[in-house]
């Protein structure tokens, strides 16, 4: 489907083709379609766009995969869908390695999901053959690599992942998540809870990362200064500012002929 940029939500209109495309390429499972529909809903609320406790968010994760000794990007099927390129991108930048890890788990959809992270830039992709297991988690998420999820320091989590996020915390892990809804089991146990839409969020670490690869002791000084609960507390805020200044436009009078 060609979608006119002049369209006003052409960016949510494409990313909605990508994942319809990826569902047909057997990346995406249904499930995915109805978590993306749940994530547009509230980023209508939130005007479509990076807030500032996102951005202060999106700083922290950068300086903290920046100075983790183990970086991992865990992808499941709508972030290879929507992002590919970007998730590549931000490995190269922070020196992390990228593992496939799903909930709807079949071996066939992640080598499919290998394939397209390898042909968007991305270096050794973990996923096939799981060589260990999250403790905790009785679903397929819980297959993982000893040298990937299991081993990691910090891991990033994008999109809704509740049971998985509470089980890497209790493993001693710092968790950043990427999910909309910042009411989330996801968003409300993650370590960092990036509150942002996916495909703005990652550009956003990457260019954070390229910033302050240069000066790791800012970036560990970032890192530690980062208040998840003020930054969650301020996303609320920001929200209530949002519904309280929605007004219903004035009624037109309808005109006779």
């Amino acid at each position: 489907m060609k979608i006119p940029k002049s369209h006003p939500r052409y960016a949510s209109l494409v990313r909605r083709e990508r994942l319809v495309q990826g569902w047909r390429d057997g990346i995406v499972v249904p499930e995915g379609l109805i978590a993306q529909g749940r994530g547009e809903a509230f980023d209508y609320l939130f005007g479509e766009e990076t807030t500032a406790p996102a951005l202060v968010a999106e700083k922290a994760a950068a300086a903290l995969l920046l100075t983790a000794e183990r970086p991992v990007l865990s992808v499941n099927g709508n972030a290879a869908a929507l992002a590919p390129k970007e998730v590549a991108r931000l490995a190269r930048a922070v020196s992390a390695r990228i593992e496939v890890n799903l909930f709807h788990r079949t071996e066939a959809r992640v080598g499919r999901i290998v394939k397209r992270l390898a042909a968007a830039g991305a270096r050794e992709v973990l996923g096939p053959r799981p060589d260990a297991r999250i403790p905790g988690l009785e679903s397929k998420r819980a297959l993982c690599h000893r040298e990937g999820l299991y081993s990691a320091d910090v891991v990033l989590v994008p999109l809704e992942d509740g049971d998985r996020t509470e089980a890497l915390v209790r493993m001693g892990k710092t968790v950043i998540s990427i999910d909309l809804n910042p009411l989330s089991r996801t968003s409300q146990r993650a370590s960092v809870p990036i509150v942002d839409e996916l495909t703005r969020a990652l550009p956003s670490i990457e260019r954070f990362a390229r910033e302050l690869r240069t000066d790791l002791p800012e970036a560990r000084r970032i890192a530690r200064a980062y208040d998840r609960r003020g930054n969650l507390r301020a996303t609320l805020d920001f929200l209530g500012w949002r519904l309280r200044g929605v007004k219903p436009k004035a009624d037109r009078p309808a005109r006779l002929r």
